[in-house]
């Protein structure tokens, strides 16, 4: 059956084993593992530096690895060139011909496959018409706005049936507006074409709303793989608690008193927290929670608001403790804007059930319900 856009060959499953890269005496993946199932949105995501793009690239083949396995479907690739691989790749700038119309460019995939002639046209107008990119086939990039050359780009990573396709921060040189309509036209497009996905990004709120799964790295180690909702609600270490959105971390004590176990986050606020933590050695714990776990009430926790930032749908407000810590804290914008006034008191509610808790000592969550 001829390759096209549209049909996308069956998907496919990946398996990484133990792999490590390095260069030199410099280490950039260590022993790294993971599964990524068939037709999946899976994401790399971590600060720069951490190695998703050389996890992808030894994915894709163009970096070598040292130890371990990159499998498709079962069968190991470790030894097959990139084309041999049957990915599609989509890069950070784009990487299209200048020189070469919309239309020539995603023929040119399709050459390097050994398309037959006649099919390559109507394939090309397919993997065009895919991207709804067909009324600019014959434009040169250089008169294309980005978020045009990047769906140029993806049709011809699309145009020749890849069996995996992987994008390396393909948002990162768009504006704000672009980077999110151009992110949801990536995920629609992917979902029609069922193709099994790895996406690079530095960027968490893509991350979230592209992917069906993430990884999240930091020193060529990943740290937690999960949907989005468990690696936002139950972070699995306080790297990614605080890499992912916003974090207030508070380091309390933990008491013991007739077999239970609390948690003495302020006066006016000590949780029970026996069904909620694994077994803990320690006699402190550090508490995390998200801005919108924290809302001004009646009585609670005292504290000063410190200043407030208008953003719209919200006020993000922070504010300082007794102890001397800053706390921030989110209001939803319901018409008029609340003006608070800097060392206004206030009294702060801490939600328990949206609260996590962290080792102080190695910063692994201490949470029964962590995935």
């Amino acid at each position: 059956m001829p390759a096209t856009a549209s049909t996308v060959g069956s998907a496919t499953a990946i398996s990484l084993l133990n792999l490590r890269k390095a260069y030199g005496d410099h280490v950039v993946i260590t022993d790294l593992s993971m599964e990524v199932q068939e037709g999946e949105f899976f994401t790399l995501l971590g600060p720069s530096g951490c190695g998703k793009t050389t996890l992808l690239r030894m994915i894709a083949g163009f970096n070598s690895i040292e130890n371990g396995t990159v499998a498709f479907n079962g069968q190991v690739i470790n030894d097959l060139t990139p084309a041999a691989r049957n990915i599609g790749m989509v890069f950070q700038n784009y990487a299209l011909f200048p020189q070469m119309t919309a239309a020539k460019n995603v023929a040119f995939g399709l050459e390097n496959h050994k398309v037959p002639k006649p099919q390559i046209g109507p394939q090309v107008d397919a993997a065009l018409d895919h991207v709804h990119m067909r009324e600019l086939r014959d434009r040169l990039p250089g008169l294309m706005s980005g978020g045009q050359q990047q769906r140029v780009a993806l049709a011809r990573a699309l145009a020749i049936s890849p069996a995996v396709l992987l994008m390396d921060e393909p948002l990162s040189n768009l504006d704000a507006k672009l980077r999110v309509e151009m992110r949801t036209t990536i995920r629609e497009i992917q979902r029609e074409a069922g193709i099994t996905t790895i996406y690079v990004t530095h960027d968490q709120e893509e991350a979230m709303s592209v992917s069906d799964r993430i990884a999240v790295m930091n020193d060529g180690i990943v740290q937690q793989v999960g949907t989005p909702p468990e690696i936002y609600h139950r972070p699995a270490n306080l790297f990614v608690a605080g890499f992912i959105g916003k974090m207030n971390t508070l380091r309390r004590p933990l008491t013991r008193q007739d077999e239970r176990l609390y948690v003495h986050l302020a006066d006016q606020a000590t949780f029970d927290v026996t069904k909620v933590l694994n077994d803990v050695a320690g006699d402190e714990v550090i508490v995390s929670a998200r801005p919108e776990a924290v809302s001004v009430a009646t009585q609670g926790v005292s504290a000063q608001i410190v200043d407030q930032t208008f953003l719209g749908p919200h006020n993000q407000v922070r504010a300082r403790l007794g102890s001397g810590e800053l706390v921030e804290f989110l209001e939803f914008s319901h018409g008029a804007t609340h003006a608070w006034t800097p060392g206004q008191s206030v009294a702060l509610s801490f939600d328990e059930t949206r609260l996590n808790y962290f080792d102080p000592a190695t910063g692994v969550s201490l949470m029964r319900d962590q995935p």
